[in-house]
């Protein structure tokens, strides 16, 4: 019997740039003294920058440029010029990331059709305070950047196309507006309790109820609303076409028979808060409009499949899409956690380790807080991670690391439902959610145009895989049917729409067919 060879598996050779910064075989292939590396320190108007080759032989000394088409086509004409008289086979260029001021020169670079990368300023500030300490000019700086991308930290900019920006934009402007809102909510209580003191305690949610603020604009003060009464609260919510129940105005008269008086300038402070009682409506306006959009943006990416995941809906998977951007940029979920900073930080010296510390402050702060957003949803409202969380609890961890371990995990379930499109499958959890569902209950809650409706259903449906059409069809056969049935209520233009839904999962309706006749009754 013959031996068996084990053969060895061949080990990556160990790199100390970083995997996005590597540029060296390039500079291998042509030679070091043929290689340009182009530095630039931006500023708001105006940037510095020079040319210098692999080794920091100086070939163009550092060069103010402004912000502007000229200048900038001088700027590429003076490169290609200095490439040609010292026989520069290959070029690079790094970018000092500034806010938004170094955008100008990486668009005119990149269209020049040179590799530019970016390097953080956390990379310029370690590689000039080391030879150049308490002394920062714009010339060190750029000796710095020139450093840090030799050493492989000036780092290669994913590319986002523009249906990716503009989710990622409008899912931006959602938070903002939200945060916006939550501040307009705790002013809007602090001006309505100088006015009624203990109002607000009579809903359950003041921003849910249909006639709290109704009845701030109207009644202007406590003893308008005691003197109003039972009576003369439900004529006037009648008057104004107000759906209501009599049990919900109760309390309201309760309160108001022993409410304390108002402030001092109790009026100014009732005119304050209906003012921020018309920014509060219309961002509520708009918040709402940018969650539709978001709907069909969201619907032309695999990311919709992770509405299939039980506990998370069309705005926090909207989040996500937006802030981690094309799954393909990432080799695993791990790239996923490690660019949202979800480890701990670590401090080793010696014997010394501190292995668990606080998260890394290095991070895209945006990413991981969506991240956390959907593992604080996971726990509401699934019942499996809401075991895991409870268990954890009284075994005495940490609630930060519960909600952690929580992201890690949805992360690695969301890289495998992404990437490899496929709806949600989870050995501890039966049942998984419905897309068309989840979307079309969405589109209704959120009174969206019926056109728009179709077209997001539709490219969902170009986003699931065929092996799951029967089951999304299921929900929406039993809808159909209570419909037909005559056993639901309210608008029945969902009716319209169903059969052609179906029809996209290739599942028919039994309904009559129009033959173009006119009904003779």
């Amino acid at each position: 019997m013959a031996a068996t060879r084990t053969r060895k598996r061949s080990r990556s050779a160990l790199f100390l740039q970083k995997p996005r910064g590597t540029f060296h075989p390039r500079v291998q292939k042509v030679g070091p003294e043929h290689f340009g590396i182009v530095s630039v320190d931006c500023a708001k108007a105006r940037s510095k920058w020079m040319l210098c080759d692999f080794y920091g032989n100086v070939i163009v000394p550092p060069t103010i440029v402004a912000h502007n088409r000229v200048a900038l086509e001088g700027m590429v004409a003076a490169v290609r010029q200095a490439m040609t008289s010292r026989d520069l086979q290959d070029l690079l260029v790094a970018v000092e990331r500034t806010g938004r001021y170094h955008r100008p020169v990486q668009r005119a670079c990149v269209a020049a059709g040179w590799d530019t990368r970016i390097v953080h300023p956390f990379a310029t500030k370690q590689f000039r305070q080391a030879s150049d300490p308490g002394n920062k000019t714009d010339d060190t700086d750029l000796v710095a950047i020139h450093r840090a991308a030799v050493n492989g930290f000036a780092l290669v900019d994913p590319v986002l196309d523009e249906s990716w920006r503009t989710l990622q934009l409008v899912v931006r402007q959602r938070r903002d507006l939200v945060y916006k809102r939550s501040l307009l909510c705790c002013q809007i209580k602090e001006h309505l309790e100088a006015v009624y003191p203990g109002y607000a305690a009579c809903f359950d949610d003041i921003w849910d109820s249909n006639i709290a603020i109704l009845l701030v604009r109207h009644f202007a003060s406590v003893e308008a609303l005691r003197a109003a009464g039972s009576d003369g609260l439900s004529t006037f919510l009648r008057q104004q076409k107000i759906r209501f129940q009599q049990r919900s105005l109760q309390p309201i008269v309760e309160w108001a028979a022993q409410a304390a008086a108002g402030e001092v300038a109790a009026t100014r402070h009732r005119l304050i808060a209906v003012s921020l009682l018309d920014d509060y409506l219309q961002k509520t306006k708009e918040i709402q409009a940018l969650e539709r959009e978001s709907a069909g943006l969201l619907a032309q990416t695999p990311y919709i499949l992770l509405m299939s995941f039980p506990g998370i809906n069309v705005v926090s998977a909207a989040e996500f899409a937006g802030e981690a951007g094309p799954m393909g940029h990432y080799a695993n979920s791990r790239g996923i956690t490690g660019r949202a900073g979800l480890r701990p930080s670590r401090s080793q010296s010696d014997e010394v380790d501190h292995a668990n510390g606080p998260l890394v402050r290095c991070a895209n702060r945006k990413l991981r807080a969506a991240i956390l957003r959907i593992a604080d949803n996971l726990i509401i409202c699934n019942k499996h991670f809401g075991n895991l969380a409870a268990g954890w609890k009284l075994a005495g961890k940490d609630p930060r690391d519960t909600h952690v371990k929580i992201g890690l995990r949805f992360c690695r379930i969301a890289y495998l439902m992404v990437a490899g499109q496929q709806v949600f499958r989870h050995p501890s959890i039966k049942d998984r959610s419905y897309i068309i569902d989840k979307l079309n209950a969405f589109h209704r809650e959120h009174e969206t145009p019926m056109g728009q409706t179709m077209q997001d259903l539709f490219a969902a449906i170009a986003q699931i895989p065929k092996t799951a059409h029967a089951d999304e069809a299921k929900p929406l056969v039993d809808e159909w049917q209570r419909i037909q049935a005559g056993r639901r209520r309210g608008p029945q233009l969902l009716g319209d729409i169903l059969p052609l839904v179906l029809a996209r999962l290739g599942v028919g309706v039994v309904q009559s067919t129009t033959s173009g006749e006119q009904d003779p009754k």
